[in-house]
């Protein structure tokens, strides 16, 4: 490495962290910093095998996570085959259940990168999680995902025995593009009939593919770039008219009354903070109970990173009281 691109790369580095920087919290400034040093091109910029291969090694960096009593691999009968889950149970007896659908933009990710935060959630909400591996794009494009995660609930209510989970004590969580597609998934289960959800937890998701109105350019390189979500949603959507689909974009959607209550998670340094806060916003006007958090100092991806940032670990034991709450009021109900 010669001493003039170690000098660019650390100038294009002051240049992104100019504006705001001095927002960031420690951690997640040092965590930036060293990507934004590194020689590796962005995701966007590589083929979509090799984005993924990164994606998941640099979570796997982290290590697995907690513990928990019992771990156990499935796979979900979908529409043209089967999808790979994994169910994560923190005690033994009947627990409710949460079905948790992984970020990475509809094209990356998948359940063994986020381990670490499906094993925390499992613990904190005292509830067997299943994290789905959907299919993801270019290969599946959209509704496939969507779909892919709606069969995940069904499978989940109607395996409870087979789980050892509660079919009536249920919830969906998901963070960034997993957040969108359980916000997709509580539209479904209420146009569909069901199954009732008891909340769903979203972590900085995305809402809208607007991208004027869902990235602040202000926070360009803070893990992310528009140009990045844009190559997101060429991937994911199989026609540019989807755009607007209310399972793509829930923030354009004019009924979202009768969701099932939400948890948002935002960050405050993340280029999508605005999409989780206007959703919620919009939930809240249509009369949906909706609590919103953001976690000031904090980029995109900290909720999966319990382990490396206190606020990841205050931002899951936050959704797991709101779940036990939920869950709890569930039960009262039916005694």
């Amino acid at each position: 490495m010669s001493a003039p691109e170690t000098s660019d790369r650390d100038a294009a580095a002051e240049r992104v962290l100019a504006a705001k920087g001095h927002e960031l919290a420690p951690a997640a400034a040092e965590l930036l910093r060293g990507a934004l040093a590194s020689e590796r091109p962005n995701a966007h910029l590589l083929p979509v095998e090799q984005a993924r291969r990164n994606f998941d090694a640099d979570f796997a960096a982290v290590g697995p996570g907690e513990d928990v009593a019992e771990v156990r691999d499935h796979r979900i009968p979908v529409e043209g085959g089967a999808v790979p889950a994994r169910s994560y149970r923190p005690a033994a007896g009947t627990l409710p259940a949460v079905v948790y659908l992984h970020g990475g933009g509809w094209l990356l990710g998948s359940v063994e990168s986020h381990e670490a935060v499906t094993r925390a959630l499992a613990n904190a909400a005292a509830a067997v999680v299943v994290s789905v591996g959907y299919r993801r794009g270019p290969e599946a494009r959209f509704p496939t995902a969507v779909e892919d995660a709606y069969a995940a609930l069904l499978w989940t209510v109607e395996h409870a025995a087979e789980l050892g989970v509660d079919p009536r004590r249920v919830a969906v969580a998901g963070d960034s593009a997993g957040g969108n597609l359980a916000t997709a998934v509580a539209r479904l289960a209420r146009d569909r009939g069901g199954p009732a959800l008891a909340l769903q937890v979203l972590a900085y998701p995305v809402t809208t593919t607007d991208l004027d109105v869902g990235f602040d350019g202000d926070y360009q390189g803070y893990f992310l770039y528009r140009d990045e979500l844009q190559w997101h949603q060429d991937n994911y959507l199989a026609d540019p008219g989807q755009r607007d689909d209310p399972l793509v974009s829930p923030l354009e959607a004019d009924d979202l009354a009768g969701l099932c209550p939400a948890l948002v998670i935002t960050a405050q340094c993340d280029p999508l903070h605005r999409q989780g806060e206007l959703y919620a916003e919009a939930l809240a006007r249509a009369g949906v109970a909706v609590e919103q958090r953001a976690y000031a100092g904090m980029v995109h991806g900290f909720f999966q990173l319990p382990s490396v940032f206190e606020e990841g670990r205050d931002a899951v034991e936050l959704a797991g009281a709101a779940l036990r709450r939920s869950f709890d009021a569930i039960r009262r109900t039916e005694q």
